[in-house]
């Protein structure tokens, strides 16, 4: 029996105001976008890519801020903007036939504003755990980071024990070594302040106005997505609101599903 050889990679740092943002580029095909969420990054998608890569060109990036991407000088925090950057991600990475997004938790945020911008580029969209509702209501954690004090205050005192002990709380099954990575890669001060920024410009009333183009995005575009049952973040009645063709749940998972089960992840775009 022979094994699976590794998919061929490459990095593509590409420039968005003057910063260096990372991309890495895996397998041949039709064009697959992966945003990870907070605090996490593109090596979150590390399983999911490498059972995709024989049929996708999968780009896996890392957010403005987060691990090796920089932060544009002109980038703002809000809702529309997060969908310009990601389009001004597939211009820069020369993207001309429409893709598949394949999301989690902020990287919908991000993901959803962009697919609602600009319908004609999305051909598909994948994913598990984020929001694009108003009618979401922010759990405990993202509550007190939108606090002003109360929120710096909260990422000055967060150690690393209280970190994998709340992740653990999200994901029983995620490993000590992503959880390493993780906070290793979340414990930067400079990462701390985009994660207080993120949360604070995303007050759920400030996703009323892209209601009637989720409506007309979701006439158009067939949303799949897969739910942790355990995710204590977004509650699996939120992914209802977001009109997806498909939602499954899963037992024994929780909110890190690329992570938990990646597996589950690339059911979404099995072709059978």
């Amino acid at each position: 029996m022979y094994e699976k050889s590794k998919p061929k990679e490459t990095i593509v740092n590409i420039e968005i105001g003057n910063a260096d943002i990372y991309v890495r580029k895996t397998g041949v095909g039709e064009p697959l976008l992966l945003i990870h969420g907070v605090p996490d990054s593109a090596d979150m998608w590390d399983e999911v890519v490498a059972d995709l890569s024989e049929r996708y060109t999968c780009y896996a990036i890392d957010l403005p801020g987060f691990h090796r991407s920089g932060m544009p000088d002109d980038f703002q925090f809000d809702l529309e903007s997060y969908g310009k950057f990601i389009n001004q991600v597939v211009c820069k990475l020369n993207i001309v036939e429409p893709l598949t997004l394949m999301l989690h938790d902020w990287g919908g945020i991000f993901g959803m504003s962009f697919a609602c911008q600009y319908p004609e580029k999305i051909k598909h969209i994948a994913g598990a755990s984020f929001i694009f509702s108003h009618l979401y209501r922010w759990h405990a954690w993202a509550r007190i980071w939108q606090t002003p004090i109360l929120g710096e205050l909260a990422m000055l005192t967060t150690t690393k024990a209280v970190f994998v002990w709340e992740v653990k709380r999200g994901s029983p099954r995620i490993s000590q070594q992503h959880l390493d990575q993780t906070f290793d890669r979340y414990n930067r001060w400079s990462t701390k302040i985009i994660v207080l920024k993120l949360y604070r410009s995303a007050k759920p009333s400030k996703l009323i106005p892209f209601q009637k183009k989720l409506e007309a995005l979701v006439n158009r575009v067939h949303i799949d997505l897969v739910w942790g049952k355990n995710d204590p973040y977004v509650d699996s009645k939120y992914a209802k609101l977001i009109s997806p063709r498909t939602i499954k749940l899963l037992e024994n998972c929780g909110h890190w599903t690329p992570v938990e089960a990646p597996q589950e992840m690339v059911g979404l775009l099995d072709p059978s």
